[in-house]
């Protein structure tokens, strides 16, 4: 099995719900991501998948999310848009943007800072 992984990057406020603490306040964050995708064969290029696809579609949904206020986005109306959270929605979303290649999504993971990471996996 071959695993690729990119990190990309957005900035966005948010505040942590059912949260007793300075969290539950609006704050902000220099988000991290992390995707890795895994692959069993190559093509002919002998690539898994091309970085440029990864990156692109990563990219696309960070749009979304970046500068924005995360508790006003629909996908984090009735749920807190912790690390965790927001982890498992990019993989889910990647998962659909990546389901014409032959390449299934492995692991997100999410650093709200130089050293607090959140990963989501599909086990």
């Amino acid at each position: 099995m071959y695993h690729l992984t990119i990190e990309e990057e957005f900035a966005a406020a948010h505040n942590l719900l059912n949260y007793h603490g300075d969290c539950e306040k609006l704050h902000g964050h220099n988000w991290k991501v992390e995707v890795t995708v895994a692959a069993r064969d190559l093509d002919r290029a002998g690539l898994g998948l091309d970085f440029r696809v990864l990156k692109d579609e990563t990219r696309r949904l960070l749009k979304e999310l970046d500068h924005k206020y995360l508790n006003e986005l629909e996908a984090f109306r009735n749920m807190s848009p912790s690390s965790e959270n927001i982890a498992r929605y990019l993989f889910g979303r990647l998962e659909t943007a990546l389901a014409a290649w032959p390449v299934e999504v492995e692991r997100v993971g999410v650093w709200e800072s130089g050293r607090a990471r959140a990963e989501y996996t599909r086990d």
